[in-house]
């Protein structure tokens, strides 16, 4: 049966338009009878509420953006997991847009999205970000943002984090119990506000144990899996590292393969832990120390967060940051 337009549904029950869509939206002033009455005819003559145009009407989209910096990464698919899962609970869809950590991109994405493609932002920045007032010349305009993992220090929004620097301390700490005293660590971008943190946990923990802090020990590697491989390769041969932090999963990757090439056995040459919240690590061979971090959490902390802006909740008491904690699962990477 082909289905019928709100008008025609209303003709059939000698109702107006007006009482029919407020009978779909749930509203008070209509009488359960008159509600079960309408919803009982609409199924019998196949009537769908267009919720878009009711949306365009109530100047909402009922959709929210999630903005990150790539999808291959095990973290960012639970923490949007998380995310749809309370956008759903609300009555709202997600659209998600991946900036491959490139600023041109995510700069895009947030003029776009200020058309009115979204009601608000959850997003997790751009690595390669470096000027990024442009947040700030939106002024009262901009459309309610949450960040989450990755941040601007300088933007004021409610940003959803882990306790990085406590974790990447512990993390190097577990590597100096392990046996390791030439500690290398690796990082994607050591400016962004992650980067930083986590690598000044690893120096701390150094310098607790009496471990002279050697700048060149600090990789810095790219967002390329081919340039990650040759910088990796010729740390490990360089530097001759007998422990290894990677700050990102990716780089975890990068090092099994240059061992295995090198002939590097892990953990009997080399240790490995690494920031991941990847579901296989412990099938890797050996398999993988992690630090993993509550991404599922992090999604639906950071979704509420935004739905107390959206929905106007504690304005004046807002939550500026919640602080989840990561912890250290240890596995054979590492093991003495």
């Amino acid at each position: 049966m082909d289905s019928i337009n709100i008008k025609e549904l209303a003709e059939a029950l000698n109702l107006s338009t007006s009482t029919i869509s407020r009978a779909f939206r749930d509203n008070s002033d209509i009488s359960v009878a008159t509600k079960e009455l309408i919803l009982s005819k609409a199924r019998e003559l196949n009537y769908q509420p267009n919720h878009y145009a009711s949306n365009l009407r109530e100047q909402k989209s009922k959709t929210i953006a999630v903005i990150v910096p790539e999808l291959a990464n095990n973290y960012f698919s639970q923490a949007i997991h998380g995310i749809e899962r309370v956008a759903r609970e609300k009555g709202y869809h997600i659209l998600i847009y991946v900036t491959d950590d490139d600023y041109t991109k995510e700069v895009n994405f947030i003029r776009h999205l200020h058309n009115g493609r979204a009601d608000g932002i959850v997003m997790s920045v751009s690595g390669e970000a470096n000027d990024h007032n442009y947040l700030n010349k939106f002024g009262i305009k901009r459309l309610p943002l949450v960040f989450f993992d990755r941040i601007y220090e300088d933007i004021q929004t409610p940003r959803v984090i882990t306790n990085d620097y406590e974790s990447s301390f512990s993390a190097t700490e577990h590597l100096i119990e392990q046996g390791c005293k030439r500690i290398a660590y690796m990082v994607v971008n050591k400016s962004l506000s992650i980067g930083k943190t986590r690598m000044q946990g690893y120096i701390d923990a150094l310098s607790k144990h009496h471990i002279a802090f050697e700048e060149h020990l600090i990789i810095d590697c790219s967002n390329s899996y081919d340039e990650n491989s040759i910088i990796v390769k010729q740390a490990l041969i360089d530097l001759k590292p007998d422990g290894v932090f990677t700050s990102v999963e990716r780089l975890a990757f990068a090092t099994y393969y240059a061992c295995y090439d090198l002939n590097i056995k892990i953990p009997h040459d080399l240790k490995v832990i690494s920031f991941s919240s990847l579901e296989i690590a412990p099938l890797l061979n050996p398999s993988l120390t992690t630090i993993t971090q509550p991404a599922t959490e992090i999604g639906e902390e950071a979704a509420n967060l935004l739905f107390r802006i959206l929905d106007n909740h504690d304005a004046e008491n807002r939550i500026n940051e919640v602080v989840l904690k990561s912890k250290i699962i240890a596995r054979n990477s590492t093991m003495k």
